[in-house]
């Protein structure tokens, strides 16, 4: 059985993430892969009645450190049912965020120590961490203009909170070069795909 690998798509919001996972679970399957796609928080009953609890509850006022591990339940919840299957069965899995999101938006922007946020995360994904991320990057105001539609609780945080979490995602990019590839996504959509297509050959020899 060819064995699967793990894709997970990052950035802010407003990078185009949502255009771009569709575009490239079709190309892995041109190229007769067999795939698997999830978001993160999500994808799992579990996972959705979290997700709705941090996104879409206005009403609720969670701490940095609650908010921070509901979103660990909701991934160790998706890693167990859906990540880790798909890849026993040799699929390819491409996910809507992962742990750096953790990562980025409770440590660089909600001022907690991102060091224990990975601790943390090391725990409730098991150590299941991607093979691949990619990192759309986009200024804050073509990601402002695309958010054409009513913002959840995180979006609604406002325009010092977003610089943070850009900020935040291209620190960790530096500082993970040999996992993380930032991609271009102020370009157009056929653009920024094709760009996702050779980040994903050069790492992961998925042609051939």
């Amino acid at each position: 059985m060819t064995p699967g690998r793990f894709i997970s798509l990052e950035g802010i919001d407003g990078a185009g993430k949502s255009a771009q996972i569709g575009r490239l679970a079709d190309w892995l399957i041109s190229e007769g892969r067999r795939v698997t796609t999830c978001r993160d928080p999500g994808s799992t009953p579990v996972g959705d009645a979290i997700r709705a609890i941090l996104l879409d509850r206005h009403d609720l006022h969670l701490a940095a450190t609650a908010e921070m591990f509901l979103y660990m339940a909701a991934r160790a919840q998706l890693v167990a049912e859906v990540i880790e299957p798909a890849l026993a069965r040799g699929e390819w899995v491409v996910s809507d965020r992962y742990l750096l999101s953790n990562v980025v938006y409770q440590g660089y922007g909600g001022g907690l120590d991102p060091e224990s946020i990975r601790r943390v995360g090391r725990i409730a994904t098991a150590g299941r961490m991607p093979d691949l991320v990619l990192l759309l990057d986009v200024d804050l105001e073509t990601s402002s203009r695309r958010l054409a539609r009513p913002l959840d609780k995180l979006e609604n945080r406002g325009a010092d909170y977003r610089a943070r979490l850009r900020t935040g995602y291209l620190a960790e990019a530096a500082r993970n070069p040999d996992l993380v590839v930032t991609i271009d996504a102020s370009a157009g959509i056929d653009d920024v795909a094709s760009a996702i297509r050779v980040a994903a050959a050069r790492r992961l020899a998925v042609v051939g």
